[in-house]
């Protein structure tokens, strides 16, 4: 199971901005959570970096509102990207259940 963790220095710059280190994560999960969240009107900035391909960590980085926390955008990212596979999952199996009637 995947480790998160927050990055060291970010204790200064408040609630509403943190940079997310992911263990075992890399551009999949960064690039599709970058583009959910980018769109949400509470975020200044999101983006994601992964440091080295020798090492399996991607680091993530989210600056809301002065209000927002940046751990509840990222929950928030991570329920909507959820709900996007799931409904991929879903479109595909119906999907495939038609093709094989035709068949």
């Amino acid at each position: 199971m995947p480790i998160l963790a927050e990055l060291a220095g970010d204790e200064n710059s408040g609630e509403h901005s943190r940079t997310f280190v992911f263990e075992d994560e890399g551009h999949t999960l960064g690039n599709v959570l970058k583009s959910i969240i980018c769109r949400y009107p509470d975020v200044n900035f999101c983006g994601y970096t992964v440091p080295h391909p020798a090492e399996n960590k991607m680091h993530f980085r989210i600056q809301a509102a002065k209000n927002v926390r940046a751990i509840d955008v990222l929950k928030r990212g991570l329920e909507d990207l959820e709900r996007v596979c799931d409904h991929t999952i879903e479109t595909f199996e119906a999907a495939v259940a038609v093709h094989q009637q035709n068949y």
